[in-house]
């Protein structure tokens, strides 16, 4: 087994265990940066979406399981979504952000879920049935597979989003690439991730909790637009919002206290690492973004 194929194998694993063992009834969460890449108690799961942009009317709607203190930010948020869209998901976990999106786009609309963990496929199709009965919508859909290789036709999407994902991903090109395939023309990216001001020190990658914890694996800011831009995608804005590494320092998360032992004296994990809000269209064939010019 190579190197890549063993962290990807790592990865699959460590997001199984979360799916089988966060239950937020028995106050057990998990953060993705945050931990062994497990169950984690340094921050309330729900404590932490507020302070990322979520409110709590939001949260106290959605399935008890859906939030597993995975997220770095609210994509929601940076879409737009519109009544009849159809709007993708990569890495989509127990449902958290899907189902807060698809009564966004309504019984006219759909929304699809990727995710390459069974169990967490298992559980957001579990939760489905919550979401059914507090919205009346039967919109919602999960399907695995790996988001380098997305289970989704050419130009049917109107927006990807995704939260704390890519910076998981191997081949980051290949996953830009294929979110440029699956948007319609004049589509949007709408997507909050972990991304690098600067490189960490080699002895952080060493902290195998720091792949699944959603740092070892994230792109320098300025790498991740070369990659969109090159993607054919445009209108690129990659905004760092810091609270969300704030929280995790302030809060004592056990993985970010092994990063700061390896940063140089006077740096902490806010010098290096950011949440960041990610947007941008999709080329439409003629020249506009909203639509073709008349």
């Amino acid at each position: 087994m190579n190197t890549n194929e063993a962290i990807r194998d790592q990865i699959r694993s460590d997001y199984s265990n979360i799916a089988t063992t966060s239950n937020k009834a028995e106050g057990t969460g998990s953060s993705c940066c945050a931990g062994a890449c497990g169950v984690t108690e340094s921050i309330d799961p729900d404590v932490l979406a507020e302070q990322i942009g979520y409110s709590r009317a939001e949260l106290e709607a959605l399935p008890a399981d859906a939030n597993m203190g995975l997220s770095c930010g609210n994509p929601n948020v940076i879409a737009n979504l519109k009544e009849g869209e159809t709007v993708l998901d990569l890495g989509s976990g127990g449902g958290f952000d899907l189902f807060l999106a698809g009564p966004k786009v309504g019984a006219s609309g759909k929304a699809i879920g990727v995710d390459m963990t069974a169990e967490m496929i298992a559980k957001a199709r579990k939760n489905l049935e919550h979401y059914k009965n507090t919205t009346g919508l039967d919109n919602v859909e999960f399907r695995l597979g790996e988001i380098e290789h997305l289970p989704v036709a050419d130009n049917s999407v109107d927006v990807v989003m995704s939260n704390c994902v890519i910076n998981l991903a191997l081949d980051k090109q290949g996953v830009w690439d294929e979110i440029a395939r699956v948007l319609k023309p004049g589509g949007r990216v709408a997507i909050s991730d972990i991304a690098l001001y600067e490189p960490l020190p080699e002895s952080v990658k060493g902290i195998v909790e720091s792949w699944a914890g959603c740092i070892a694996g994230a792109a320098l800011v300025e790498d991740l637009r070369h990659q969109m831009l090159k993607a054919g995608l445009e209108q690129v804005s990659l905004t760092p919002k810091p609270e969300y590494v704030k929280a995790l320092i302030n809060a004592d998360d056990p993985l970010y206290q092994k990063v700061a032992a390896e940063l140089p004296e006077g740096k902490t994990a806010a010098d290096f690492i950011t949440s960041v809000d990610i947007s941008a269209t999709k080329p439409d064939g003629c020249g506009c973004a909203d639509g073709c010019c008349g």
